[in-house]
């Protein structure tokens, strides 16, 4: 099973064992950095206490070690085929942005990736988040594992939801209005729909329509896909009738 970052700006693959060699600043009164490895741990062991299984995972690391980004693959629940949970990791030793955990899924047979937009752990490095990281990273899976069994139901409703290629050509330029894509990727959605590059996506099905933005947006960095994935599971949502619903309290 892969387990791919998509690296940008610079930054480059680790083994797990690089993050242990990457220097924490030192902290100031109101400033409190989190080694990267330390981040990790925790997140490992409250998996772990969760009885979630971590199957295969990736480190990068940007701007001389300043950066991490990280992805876990978790055994899904019912055992899927097709799609993987994803936990996206991110920390920074230079004030860019807080440590952070979000949750997604990545489908199998084309190798790409969906993140649930909403951040489910944000901490600041502030005084004290040293002591408190343990009970914040296990606050944060608990919080994620409910994200990920509602993403199963999401799943489900986009495969039993048919689409032709009017449904199609409607969704994509809402898709274009709101900004999920820009006008340059609206004829490789629409290609990917009409002759899917993987038989898996040949059934007419929101699922399958889905799988054609993902593919197209596969090349986006960790950082873009949350928000422009949490604008397309909006978008699909509303097509197969979830937004009435409790899986449309997810994004």
């Amino acid at each position: 099973m892969n387990c791919n970052l998509m690296l940008h700006c610079g930054a480059r693959a680790v083994e797990r064992t690089a993050l242990d060699f990457v220097n924490t600043p030192v902290a100031t009164p109101s400033w409190q950095p989190i080694p990267h490895l330390r981040l990790v741990e925790q997140v490992e062991l409250a998996l772990t206490a969760s009885r979630l299984q971590i199957v295969n995972q990736a480190h990068c690391l940007s701007q001389d070690g300043l950066r991490y980004f990280g992805l876990m693959h978790i055994r899904n629940g019912r055992n899927e085929s097709d799609y993987a949970w994803v936990l996206g990791l991110r920390n920074s030793h230079d004030k860019t942005f807080p440590a952070g955990i979000v949750a997604g899924t990545q489908v199998f047979v084309c190798d790409n990736l969906a993140f649930g937009g909403e951040v489910k752990f944000a901490r600041k490095h502030t005084r004290f988040i040293l002591r408190d990281l343990p009970f914040i990273a296990e606050r944060a899976v608990a919080r994620v594992s409910e994200k990920w069994q509602t993403q199963e139901r999401r799943i489900a409703a986009y495969k039993d939801h048919a689409m032709d290629d009017r449904d199609a050509h409607d969704l994509v330029v809402r898709a274009l209005d709101i900004g999920v894509i820009g006008s340059r990727t609206v004829l490789p959605v629409l290609s990917q729909w009409r002759k899917p590059a993987h038989e898996a996506f040949a059934p007419r099905t929101a699922w399958s329509f889905f799988n054609a933005f993902t593919e197209t947006l596969k090349g986006d960095s960790l950082m873009l896909l949350p928000k422009r994935t949490e604008a397309l599971h909006g978008l699909f949502d509303g097509q197969v009738g979830l937004l009435n619903s409790s899986i449309a309290g997810v994004n």
